[in-house]
C-alpha cells in the first residue's frame, strides 16, 4: 500500500470514468492525457494489452482498464481519453478509459481506506474519497499495472 503524499491535508485526483464508476487517479502520477490513437497491435500479450502507441518518440504499451477489471470492452467514444501514468516499475503506461472528467481536490482526512479483503474490481481501490456528494473510488495503480 503507497503512501498518500500530503499537500496542506489535500490530494488532487484525475476523476475518470470506467464504466459506471468514477475513479480517481492520483495527479502525481499523471504524464498526460491524449485523445484515442492508432494502437499498434503487439503479439502474445495479456489480452488487456492492446498494443503500444508513439508519444513524443517514446514508445508506451497502452492498457484497456476495461478488460484489466473484468468488465466487458466498450466501443471508444469521442469522450475515450488515453491516461498516460508513469509508475516506478513499468515506467510510462496508457491507460484506455471511457472518458476523463475533472481534476479534484480531496481533503486526506476524508479518505476512507479499503479494507484488505480486496477482490474483483475493488482489488485496484486503495480508498474512497467523497467529493460535492459523491463517491469515488481511488485507484491503486501499483494493482492497475501489476502483471
Amino acid at each position: 500500500m503507497e503512501e498518500l503524499k500530503i499537500n496542506n491535508g489535500t490530494i488532487q485526483f484525475i476523476v475518470i470514468k470506467v464504466g459506471e464508476e468514477q475513479y480517481g487517479i492520483d495527479i502525481k502520477y499523471v504524464d498526460n492525457i491524449i485523445h484515442m490513437s492508432s494502437i499498434t497491435r503487439v503479439p502474445k500479450v495479456a489480452a488487456y494489452i492492446k498494443g503500444v502507441i508513439n508519444v513524443r518518440g517514446e514508445v508506451i504499451p497502452v492498457m484497456n482498464i476495461r478488460t484489466k477489471m473484468g468488465l466487458p470492452e466498450a466501443e471508444y467514444t469521442k469522450n475515450t481519453r488515453i491516461v498516460i501514468v508513469k509508475s516506478e516499475q513499468q515506467g510510462f503506461v496508457g491507460l484506455i478509459v471511457d472518458a476523463v472528467r475533472e481534476v479534484v481536490t480531496l481533503e486526506v482526512d476524508g479518505i476512507e481506506k479499503m479494507s484488505y479483503d480486496r477482490t474483483g474490481k475493488d482489488m485496484f481501490v486503495t480508498g474512497v474519497g467523497k467529493h460535492q456528494g459523491s463517491l469515488i473510488s481511488l485507484l491503486d495503480l501499483n494493482e492497475v499495472l501489476a502483471e
